[in-house]
């Protein structure tokens, strides 16, 4: 992490050997300065400068990822959440974030927003926020640098694990989510939901003939509005933030993978099942359990370890089913580095 020291011009700056860059009011000889909304360093351009107002500006911000080299944010009113919201879509770009901050507490928030922090502070010629500053950067230096964990995005196939079934418990009347997309699915294809970003199910479209109702090959019960689903580009939504349009990831059971864009959402309530499995086999030295909601329906399926559907209402205990393993915290439905607990 680096230390910019903001100062306006034929101020006496002394000890500047301390700091890593010097933010200028006006251009003067290679240090940085701010033209509109363009950062400079010298006479060339270092990335962007971004004043967050509100969703829109923080929106101009994230749309700067992956194009500039620094984003130099300035926010209106203080807020962690535009930082958070930045840091969490600077993921798999070469764009560093700086904050222009002004009291010692805003240091530490924006030091280790997302247990990551932004790439640059920038502080005002203050003896505490200089002494604020330099302490966050010595820390974040003793800091280990975490192994990624932040899966791969690239979604033509998911590595699938099995999960074995614990428990399958009556859980009330719910809010049960259909999601029907513009296209059909095939057997043993379905979507990727759950309570937990860190595993998710693989629930079994309604492709299978029943003696009771027709086939409906455009539709996944998916559960209860809470859980998360998996969406095309990697990303994860709950199934309450879903809307018409939105690109979901269907998967089949050899982890074979496409975008299917929603078309409508049902939403009745239904009795519901709390389904609890095992799952660690795959990358996870300790077992850990995870949970779905789902209708209890004889048409509402999850994939065994062997490709074949089953009913939730014919689960039996220590039966397993396919799923995912995630590996990393979200933010806004974005992998993120740190951790996250979620029962």
């Amino acid at each position: 992490m680096e230390v910019w020291l903001r100062s306006n011009d034929g101020s006496n700056v002394s000890g500047t050997d301390r700091f890593d860059r010097i933010l200028w009011a006006t251009p003067h000889d290679s240090n940085l300065h701010v033209k509109g909304t363009t950062l400079f360093q010298g006479n060339s351009v270092l990335g962007a400068y971004v004043h967050v107002r509100d969703g829109a500006t923080q929106q101009t911000g994230i749309a700067h990822m992956g194009t500039v080299d620094w984003i130099l944010v300035e926010c209106e009113t203080w807020s962690m959440i535009p930082l958070e919201n930045l840091i969490a879509h600077r993921k798999g770009s070469h764009t560093k974030i700086a904050a222009m901050i002004s009291t010692p507490l805003e240091a530490q928030g924006a030091g280790f927003a997302l247990q990551e922090g932004v790439d640059a502070l920038v502080i005002p010629t203050e003896s505490t926020m200089i002494e604020a500053a330099l302490s966050i950067k010595a820390q974040r230096l003793e800091q280990t640098e975490p192994e990624s964990k932040v899966e791969n995005t690239s979604m033509d196939s998911v590595d699938l694990s099995t999960f074995t079934v614990e428990s399958i418990e009556e859980a009330g009347l719910g809010d049960r989510y259909c999601l029907d997309f513009l296209s059909l699915f095939s057997q043993n294809e379905g979507v990727l939901v759950g309570s937990s970003a860190q595993s998710l199910f693989l629930i079994h479209s309604e492709t299978i003939p029943s003696t009771f109702v027709p086939t409906r090959p455009f539709r996944v019960n998916a559960g209860s509005p809470h859980s998360y689903i998996m969406m095309a580009d990697g990303s994860t939504k709950y199934l309450a933030e879903l809307s018409a349009g939105d690109v979901a990831l269907a998967v089949n059971a050899s982890g074979v993978t496409r975008g299917v864009v929603l078309g409508r959402i049902k939403i009745e309530q239904r009795p519901m099942l709390k389904i609890s499995c095992k799952f660690g086999t795959k990358s996870h030295q300790n077992d850990n359990t995870s949970h779905i909601f789902m209708q209890q329906a004889e048409t509402v399926r999850l994939i065994t370890e062997t490709s074949a559907a089953v009913s939730v209402t014919d689960l039996a205990h220590d039966q397993r089913v396919l799923g995912w393993e995630g590996h990393s915290a979200r933010h806004v439905g974005v992998a993120v580095g740190g951790e996250i607990e979620e029962r």
